[in-house]
């Protein structure tokens, strides 16, 4: 099974951050992170990427830690596809 790593929508993490954190953790284009960042904005959620159960739950955990070191609320959970 696949697993989505999704991220929540907060009202205080900086979008450029959010675009970071996708380029860093989930190699995407600045194009593909800003799209997806105006997702999460838009819509409370959105989609990082598509991976096995453990690569899910991994990127999602790093994603946590991450923003919780550098002092930001944003969030990352994982979904069965």
């Amino acid at each position: 099974s696949m697993y989505k790593v999704l991220l929540l929508n907060d009202d205080f993490t900086p979008m450029d951050f959010v675009v970071f954190v996708l380029k860093k953790f989930f190699n995407r284009t600045e194009e593909e992170a800003h799209d997806i960042m105006l997702k999460v904005h838009s819509e409370g959620v959105g989609i990082a990427g598509v991976y096995p159960f453990e690569i899910a739950e991994m990127k999602s955990a790093q994603v946590n830690t991450y923003a919780k070191e550098h002092e930001h609320p944003l969030k990352s959970i994982i979904e069965k596809e």
